[in-house]
Parts: C-alpha cells; sequence; structure tokens
C-alpha cells in the first residue's frame, strides 16, 4: 500500500463506537494503524499515530504509546494536543493533533538531501478541511525522514491561525484566506507568514440520504432556511413564506423550491470557529442579504455546530430530513449516509462534483491554504524540507478523486507554479485579493 494510500485510509477511520459498526481492520506494518474504511464520525474521536518507527510487541494503545495506533477522524477538535518525542509518540486528530513521523525536495520535487538524517518536530494546526492534506503529505513524508515528528490538529481556521499568529505553530491549515486582522495580529507578534494555495474544495450542502423531497437549493432558498430569520423554523415548510418574499426581491441568486416538504428540519453545520463557516457566509448567506439590504446576515444560531466534519455527516445522515453544509471531500467518502444537493447560484442547478469544482461551475468553492512561519522554516530544515514536499510531490499527486488520493480538487499547473515560486522566493504577506 502506497503512503497516500496508507494516510488516505487512516484520516477517514474512527474510535471505537465506528470500529463496532464497521470492525474490519488492516494491520500496517510496525505501525499498526487501525483502519476503518467509513467517514462516519462518533462525538468522541480516538487518536491516530502515524509514527514512522514503532515496536511490534508494544500492545499499548494509550496515547503515550507509539507503536499502535487507534483508529482517527480528521477534522476533529475535541481535546489538547499531543505532546511528542520525534517517531515515537503518537498525535490525535480530534483537536487533539495527529502525530505523523516523517524528508525533502527541490522545486522539482526531487530528494534534494538525505531526508532520513533530518530529525525535529514541525506543529501544524488549523482547518480540519485542510487537515487531511496534511496529514496525506506528512504520512508520505514519514517515509523519508523517520527522525522528524509532526503534529497535525484540526481545530477549526480561525483557532488555528490564532495558536500560528502567536508563534505557536509552525504551519497553519486554513480553508479561507486569512483575514487582516489575524495578519495584523501576527505582525504584531512578529511572525511573519509565507501564504501558499495548496488546493480548491467545493462547499456541499447536504441533507440525509433518505430525503427523496429536496434535489436542488438556490441561494435565496438557503438563506430562507439558514440565514438569520430562520431563527426557530424547526419544519421546511415554515419557511416557505419568507423565501417567497425574499425572491420577490433577489432575482439573481436562482429561484426559490417552494413549497417546501412539510417535514422536521434538523440543522447540523459547522460553528464559527470553522473556515467552513466562514466560506458559507460570505460565498451563500452575504449576497442573499446584501440583496435584502441585510447588514452582515449570517447564519441563524438555533442549529447544531460543530468544528469536527466528521460529527456533521453524522448528524446529517442520522436524521431524514436534515440540512447541513461540509468540505466536499467529507461528502464523497460518505455517499451511502449522506446526499449532496445541486445549488443554484443564478445559473441554474449544479452537482457538485471534482469538475463542476475545478471548472468554477459549481457556485459554492473556495481556495484552500496553508501559512509558513517564515522564520522557523529558515531555522528549522525539518520544516523546510516539508514544505518542499508539501507544495511539489504532495499537492501534486495526493489531490484528486482516484484511489488513494484525498478528494479534493488539484490546482491548475499554473497555480501550483505560482504557489511553488512563492515558497521558493519565501514571499512573505498576503498573496490573495
Amino acid at each position: 500500500m502506497s503512503p497516500s494510500e496508507r494516510v488516505h485510509l487512516g484520516f477517514l477511520a474512527f474510535g471505537a463506537e465506528a470500529q463496532q459498526l464497521h470492525p474490519t481492520v488492516n494491520t500496517i506494518g510496525a505501525n499498526r494503524v487501525m483502519i476503518s474504511k467509513r467517514l462516519v464520525a462518533t462525538a468522541a474521536i480516538a487518536a491516530l499515530v502515524l509514527a514512522a518507527c514503532g515496536d511490534d510487541d508494544d500492545d499499548d494503545t494509550s496515547a503515550t504509546t507509539a507503536a499502535v495506533a487507534p483508529t482517527v477522524a480528521p477534522g476533529t477538535t475535541a481535546g489538547t494536543a499531543t505532546t511528542m518525542s520525534p517517531a515515537t509518540t503518537p498525535a490525535t486528530t480530534d483537536g487533539s493533533a495527529t502525530t505523523v513521523a516523517p524528508g525533502t525536495t527541490d522545486a522539482t520535487g526531487e530528494a534534494t538531501t538525505d531526508l532520513s538524517s533530518l530529525s525535529g518536530e514541525i506543529f501544524v494546526t488549523g482547518s480540519s478541511t485542510v487537515e487531511p492534506i496534511s496529514i496525506a503529505v506528512g504520512n508520505a513524508f514519514a517515509d523519508m525522514a523517520p527522525g522528524v515528528a509532526i503534529t497535525v490538529e484540526g481545530p477549526g481556521t480561525g483557532d488555528g491561525l490564532a495558536k500560528f499568529c502567536a508563534g505557536e505553530a509552525d504551519i497553519a491549515d486554513a480553508s479561507r484566506a486569512i483575514r487582516e486582522e489575524e495578519a495584523a495580529a501576527c505582525e504584531e507578534a512578529g511572525v511573519d507568514f509565507i501564504e501558499l494555495k495548496v488546493g480548491i474544495d467545493g462547499l456541499s450542502v447536504i441533507t440525509s440520504a433518505q430525503n427523496a423531497e429536496i434535489e436542488c437549493l438556490s441561494f435565496v432558498d438557503l438563506y430562507a432556511l439558514l440565514g438569520p430569520d430562520a431563527v426557530g423554523i424547526a419544519n421546511w415548510a415554515d419557511a416557505s413564506a419568507n423565501a417567497d418574499e425574499y425572491a420577490a426581491t433577489v432575482t439573481d441568486l436562482g429561484p426559490v423550491h417552494t413549497p417546501y416538504p412539510d417535514a422536521e428540519l434538523t440543522v447540523t453545520a459547522p460553528g464559527e470557529e470553522s473556515g467552513t463557516f466562514d466560506s458559507f457566509v460570505e460565498l451563500v448567506i452575504a449576497p442573499v442579504g446584501e440583496g435584502l439590504g441585510v447588514e452582515d446576515a449570517n447564519v441563524r444560531v438555533d442549529y447544531t455546530a460543530s468544528p469536527n466534519d466528521n460529527v456533521i455527516i453524522e448528524g446529517i445522515g442520522s436524521n431524514p430530513t436534515s440540512l447541513g453544509w461540509v468540505g466536499f471531500a467529507f461528502v464523497e467518502e460518505n455517499l451511502d449516509v449522506v446526499k449532496p444537493l445541486q445549488v443554484d447560484g443564478g445559473a441554474g442547478c449544479v452537482e457538485p462534483t471534482a469538475e463542476t469544482i475545478a471548472s468554477g461551475e459549481y457556485p459554492v468553492a473556495r481556495d484552500l491554504y496553508i501559512y509558513v512561519d517564515a522564520l522557523k522554516a529558515e531555522s528549522n530544515s525539518a520544516l523546510a524540507a516539508f514544505v518542499d514536499y508539501y507544495v511539489n510531490e504532495g499537492i501534486g499527486s495526493m489531490l484528486g478523486t482516484g484511489e488513494g488520493q484525498v478528494p479534493y480538487v488539484p490546482l491548475t499547473a499554473d497555480d501550483q507554479a505560482a504557489t511553488q515560486e512563492t515558497w521558493a522566493s519565501r514571499t512573505t504577506g498576503m498573496q490573495q485579493g
């Protein structure tokens, strides 16, 4: 099994309850990483250790043993990061962190040093959406540099950038571009950052796979069901009157699909700490709000919010007439329990697929980033080597819908070349917008 295949499966594995539902596991080499192939989460997620070294005879599955790694979900955020030493200490991805013991490449993706001689530690925090990419890249890197320990956690873009700008992390994963106030916080703390675009993600609007009533929702529909005026609405049908009223004013963001069914409306979606939340508000809610003259329109506050994308998947899948949104990758791995809806942003109903996201046809898509501490990259050769690998071989081969890939949309050749040039030149500061 290739490194990318191992991590791709590994980050889709979860804790004890998920194993009871899907008890099939694979034992991989000395690491003995237990793997479940379903992306169904529970509220309590175990830690994952993707350490390059380990003792086959060590059967302790506690958070202080590297040889046996419990299963894990990507982008989970309950708990604190585990302190580790290279190639021996586990981490967690459920907000605790995920530890990957990892080497390095030049701009062509070719190894430039003996990666096996590298040592040190790297801490990656931030977006739960980007987290699976960092885990996959880290795990592949692990095969080449077993002396480097990488910890990856996914508390959300906002929380991750706060840690990063406080000097507490080497890399921040982000599912949106850094904000001006966050960049100012970095500057105040003396953190010079390098902004690197690494992929593209579509925000999938989802319901339960059992829901046959809904196939497409426009931006105006979504505002009626999920916007600020939807507070207190617990039945789809009760939002119909508002939707019709909005549609009379906002005519360029898709027609409404009223009347909505007479069915319970249960909303589960990302919380405010998540870049996925921010992107949904920016791309969907805000444009409708502007058309209605509503300043700073936001999502309704009375819903089940979680920074854990896997918890969202479980919540949506367990309620037949549910509604929510999550990153494209998490939906693609769970089509048996959730259904992605077509979305109309004014140009007709479009299903989220790798092709429609890449082409821009799907109206709810965003770029994904990592932010690297420039000074730490200068002083930490392991960090520089890791980012070299990340922006070359990592995003060059590990993103896509093929077997063993992380199911996000790869950058175009031009965009990847721009990312590589930004890193090679160590250009700091905000690059986007």
